[in-house]
């Protein structure tokens, strides 16, 4: 099935509808809560408001923006120096009239108002997802032009929501996963409960964001209208209906993602199978525990992903089969992954004009370290600089073209591990993710079956190990899966609301019981150690064995992590893909 505009702005009413009434998310799981009661009921408790009050808008006049900060958009926030947002509106796309205030303004929407190709009515929707290391985005508390004119001046509405994040837990409230979409979801919903009075097009809504905030974006996009989302929405009194009742929809209409670190149930395993299997220092020195384990997680992540039933553009089955050397680095997934890494080389050598120059980094910021810089005169250069450690990159100069032999060379070369054994769910739970699924107020938690399985299979073996300790053990990750969070729900549900392919996958049982945005655009940058090169492939596949027709995928040869972009900068691209996406 082909998945387009029309399919989802047509289904995620009814999407909702489904959800209201199921009261039950895609996995039953025993004495889990339902919901905590509807927005309507909140409301009539709250001091707060669903309405957007239209009499309050501020002027730019220079820019000729109306603006409002500050809207908090629940009827019952759990934090409300968290949960509002800001709406930025070209002046075009309203008919205003000065309050008496002298400050303020009555403002209506102005639906023949125009900015280059869109109207009033029209205008896409962009929402910044600001999260990095799935962290708080504060909200606006005053305003700049600056950080808008951009989205503004092609004629877009901009609206930034505060978000919770790992970060802005207190002492009183835990803003863990899956608080961070939650709200997202929450500012979603209120702009559809106002769609009357604020203007462009809610069927149009588009969410950006890099790293943890790629990942947030990811799985707001592949989760619309889950009801895995619902008892969390309806705890802190987020939109679930229209103000004549009907079910309204947080499903969105594109994502764009750069370097999305998600997919965290599995992230242990294929980091290990991708990276780790190719390191030998740190934690994968030889005599360590970890170093078993290592290889115990690389081991694992071919069954995982052979269990995914993926398939290329071709139909072709993609799985991992066992190799003569190496931990299956073999099979029609691998040559897959392969082919990518060619064609990301390839795109390269296509962008690049030489000489070329590589600027290394130097210290952290503030340590007075310079960076380094090597010129690479002509590809060929170039070529020799790839394959200092041993041959694994061929050109053809007449072509100019190149091919990568194999996944070893790749790494060793220019995508190092830089993260410990156990990247995301640590061992010791220290991993920056274990934070994200923290459990009571602001304890780190074990959140990824996975794993558990992984060190409860080969337990008695890493106890032969002197730097191996009980607290490792998989019992740990069984009492941090069993709490429940005040919500009422336990770890898996939590993991599940946060993995894009619980919704994508076949796999999974949350597949089909949400509304998958259908424009999505992935960059990353190849070289990055923060993630696997399978987390983003993956999600790609995914997406288009899902039916989704409109997936722009690239991985970017020579950048990290970062707002990876063949040409161009990330603001210019990202919003001329706005422009080809929208109002289709």
């Amino acid at each position: 099935m082909e998945i387009n505009r029309r399919t989802v702005v047509r289904g995620a009413a009814a999407m909702a509808a489904i959800g209201m009434a199921e009261g039950a998310a895609g996995r039953a799981f025993a004495g889990t809560s339902s919901s905590n009661g509807s927005s309507s009921t909140a409301a009539a408790d709250s001091a707060y408001s669903l309405e957007f009050d239209p009499t309050a808008w501020s002027y730019d006049e220079a820019n000729d923006v109306y603006y409002q900060l500050g809207k908090v958009y629940v009827t019952n926030p759990a934090a409300t120096d968290i949960e509002s947002l800001s709406v930025y509106v070209p002046g075009a796309y309203l008919k205003a009239t000065a309050n008496s205030d002298g400050t303020t303004y009555t403002a209506t929407v102005d639906p023949r108002g125009t900015v280059g190709a869109y109207s009033g009515r029209t205008a896409p929707i962009v929402i910044p997802v600001n999260t990095p290391g799935y962290a708080a985005q504060k909200p606006a508390t005053s305003y700049s032009y600056s950080s808008v004119s951009q989205y503004l001046a092609a004629g877009h509405i901009y609206v930034w929501p505060g978000l919770r994040g790992r970060d802005s837990s207190t002492g009183t409230r835990s803003d863990a996963a899956p608080w961070g979409v939650t709200d997202l979801k929450a500012a979603v919903r209120f702009l559809r409960y106002n769609r009357s009075v604020l203007p462009g097009s809610t069927d149009d809504i588009v969410l950006f964001g890099m790293s943890g905030g790629g990942a947030q974006d990811t799985v707001a996009g592949a989760s619309g209208d889950s009801p895995l989302y619902h008892p969390y929405l309806r705890t802190i009194g987020a939109a679930m209906t229209d103000a004549k009742g009907r079910p309204l929809s947080d499903a969105v209409a594109a994502v764009m993602a750069w370097c999305p670190i998600t997919s965290l149930h599995e992230a242990n395993l294929s980091y290990e199978w991708n990276m780790g299997q190719f390191a030998s220092a740190g934690t994968r020195a030889s005599g360590t525990w970890t170093s078993a384990y290592s290889a115990d997680l690389a081991k694992a992540w071919p069954r995982y992903v052979n269990r995914l039933g993926l398939r290329d553009e071709q139909g072709r089955h993609l799985k991992l089969t066992e190799s003569g050397s190496g931990t299956y680095l073999a099979g029609s997934y691998y040559d897959h992954l392969v082919e990518v890494i060619t064609t990301s080389l390839n795109n390269f050598l296509s962008d690049t004009t030489f000489p070329y120059t590589i600027t290394t980094m130097g210290g952290p910021p503030g340590s007075g370290q310079s960076g380094t810089s090597t010129t690479y005169e002509t590809v060929d250069d170039y070529i020799a600089y790839l394959n200092t450690a041993g041959t694994w990159v061929t050109y053809d100069a007449t072509a100019n073209t190149a091919k990568v032999s194999g996944l070893e060379g790749f790494v060793t070369s220019q995508k190092t591990a830089s993260k410990p054994v156990g990247a995301f769910d640590g061992y010791s739970r220290g991993q920056t993710e274990n934070g994200v699924f923290a459990t009571g107020l602001d304890a780190p938690a074990h959140f990824a079956p996975l794993t558990r399985d992984v060190v409860r299979a080969n337990e008695s073996t890493y106890a032969t190990y002197s730097d191996w300790s009980s607290d490792y053990g998989s019992a740990a990750y069984d009492d941090d899966f069993a709490k429940r969070d005040s919500v009422g729900k336990d770890m898996a549900w939590r993991a599940d609301a946060y993995n894009p392919l619980y919704f994508l996958s076949p796999a999974f049982d949350g597949y089909r019981r949400s509304q998958v945005a259908c424009h999505w655009r992935i960059r990353t940058g190849i070289m990055q150690g923060d993630t696997a090169n399978t987390t983003e492939i993956n999600i790609q596949l995914a997406l288009r064995n899902y039916g989704i027709r409109d997936v722009d995928f690239a991985t970017v040869w020579a950048q990290g992590h970062t707002e990876a972009e063949r040409t161009g900068d990330p603001t210019t691209n990202f919003i001329s893909w706005v422009e080809s996406v929208t109002g289709k």
